[in-house]
């Protein structure tokens, strides 16, 4: 416990002050952890990760979050990107003669749209030129929130089981508990910034990074369950790999931008 909690605030503290720093820093910081992060699904699914397919799998990935706009390069859409990463994927199944079979093209396309776009929107959010910060920490604030009160408040009165068959430790106390506390996060931050976020809207960013945050969490507990694996991996002492960690981020940031909540 004291390692995971020692781990917990040096991590944190670093990746908030990214966060503060912006541009390149908090750029190259959330490449790393994708590249990571798609490492550990590579993994997870037994396909090591200098295999045809992982390689084209880190190419996608790279074609997500690098800063190309930054740099004045012009990429395909993302309908091309993925009907091209598709088209390899699929190409490998057949010049390995079915030895990496349409189910292993499949596993690796989802793994790189699940990462690589996921921490595209994290990129996005914070590059913002209006308030990209603030759009960020209130995201990223919603989410720690409902992590926050869905632990506490599921260990002091938590006795219905959210979901059992996916993960056990959780209870639909604590998952009202979470959205509670992220809702009065969200207001919080409208108050405090009335200019650039109403509080209806700041509720409803709260409540969606609540819910969305919290299927993330399942959606990888659900996948790890099917693996018969405990953690993604071993970056953070106590504390899993990155998807463990930000598995709810992963989730929550491209719905926020797709349902255009956070004006981009």
């Amino acid at each position: 416990m004291k390692q995971r909690l020692i781990t917990g605030i040096l991590a944190g503290a670093l990746f908030v002050a990214l966060t503060i720093v912006g541009g390149a820093y908090y750029t190259g910081l959330l490449i790393l952890l994708a590249l990571i992060g798609f490492t550990e699904y590579v993994r997870m699914n037994g396909i090591k990760p200098t295999h045809p397919s992982a390689l084209i799998g880190y190419a996608g990935v790279l074609l997500f979050v690098l800063p190309w706009s930054s740099w004045d390069i012009e990429i395909p859409s993302m309908i091309t990107i993925i009907w091209m990463l598709s088209f390899l994927l699929l190409a490998v199944t057949v010049i390995g003669k079915n030895q990496f079979t349409i189910d292993g093209s499949a596993l690796m396309l989802l793994g790189v749209i699940y990462v690589g776009y996921g921490f595209s929107a994290m990129i996005d959010v914070r590059a913002i030129e209006s308030h990209g910060l603030f759009w960020s920490f209130l995201s990223f604030g919603c989410i720690w929130a409902s992590d926050v009160g869905a632990y506490f408040v599921g260990k002091a009165i938590g006795k219905r089981k959210l979901w059992p068959t996916i993960s056990p430790n959780k209870t639909v106390e604590g998952a009202l508990g979470g959205v509670a506390l992220a809702l009065i996060v969200a207001i919080c931050f409208a108050l405090a910034s009335p200019e650039v976020v109403f509080v209806s809207k700041a509720l409803v960013i709260g409540l969606v990074a609540a819910v969305a945050g919290q299927f993330g969490d399942l959606i990888q507990s659900a996948y790890k369950r099917v693996r018969s694996i405990k953690d993604t991996g071993n970056l953070l002492p106590g504390h899993g790999g990155v998807l463990d960690r930000c598995d709810s981020w992963i989730i929550v940031f491209p719905l926020l931008l797709l349902t255009e909540l956070i004006p981009i």
